[in-house]
């Protein structure tokens, strides 16, 4: 019997692979991205009504949080677009918001809903180190790293059942799944890590997000420093899903130069 078992998870997990278009490589997908950016959409103004989230219109640091988020919005649409890849960003509207919170954190859910935290800000210091932040957490989306942590964590923990069949058995375990799988909040449990694969993915293509916005990906290498340097003996939250360490920056340094063929600074 456990034998028939693995061999319909090994069935399921080898239909379930699909090509990404923005990472060229396969990768498990066995949630269907409009079910996911749905979710994405309720959880996200439930988030926004349980938080404190400030006024772009009279707070200084939300306006720079939307215009960043903007930029690389509308950048890597155009992207796309000319590389008809337009399938990558579909389904997509775009909203930046910022909450006010000591926590050194940010994250995007599928479908491009984004949050920055207010802690993160003194950190970052400037615009193109927020980019590099914000470029990241597009890239996970973009990417659709949430997903395939999603799919991994439904075989893993549900035995592979549809999206909408474990909301509608487990919808408190599926809830607190998809927010432990993009981050947000330690209320709901252990949130779950980046793959080692996931993080460079990130890190490769957040910077090209970035530069692609007009903002200089050099600023990566002393804004990761500075994070691994931030929250004196505990290091901040953000960094337990996204680790800060040596083999990083080193990685970073290989990864600015083609970042850098996509830098055109604004004027």
């Amino acid at each position: 019997m456990r034998k028939i078992f693995f061999i319909l998870i090994a069935g399921t997990l080898m239909a379930g692979c699909a090509l990404n278009l923005v990472t060229g490589r396969n990768q498990l997908s066995l949630v269907k991205e409009s079910d996911l950016q749905l979710m994405a959409t309720q959880q996200y103004n439930t988030f926004l009504t349980e938080n404190k989230v400030l006024n772009s219109g009279n707070n200084r640091d939300a306006a720079t949080v939307d215009r960043v988020g903007a930029r690389i919005a509308n950048a890597i649409t155009k992207y796309y677009d000319k590389e008809g890849k337009e399938t990558v960003l579909q389904g997509y509207k775009w909203e930046f918001n910022t909450v006010e919170s000591k926590d050194i954190n940010a994250w995007c859910m599928p479908g491009g809903k984004v949050v920055v935290y207010t802690g993160l800000l003194p950190v970052t210091q400037n615009d193109a180190a927020l980019a590099v932040v914000m470029g990241h957490e597009i890239a996970h989306a973009v990417a659709k790293h949430g997903n395939e942590r999603m799919s991994q964590a439904m075989v893993q923990q549900m035995g592979g059942m549809a999206l909408e069949v474990a909301l509608a058995q487990k919808p408190q375990e599926t809830r607190d799944l998809f927010l432990a799988t993009y981050g947000i909040g330690s209320q709901v449990g252990a949130i779950l890590p980046w793959s080692r694969q996931q993080e460079t993915e990130a890190d490769q293509y957040g910077l090209i997000f970035s530069a692609m916005a007009g903002y200089d990906p050099r600023e990566a290498m002393p804004f990761w420093q500075r994070m691994a340097n931030a929250g004196g003996g505990s290091p901040p939250e953000f960094l337990s899903t996204h680790p800060s360490d040596e083999t990083r920056l080193r990685k970073l340094e290989k990864f600015i130069p083609e970042a850098m063929k996509y830098y055109k600074p604004k004027k």
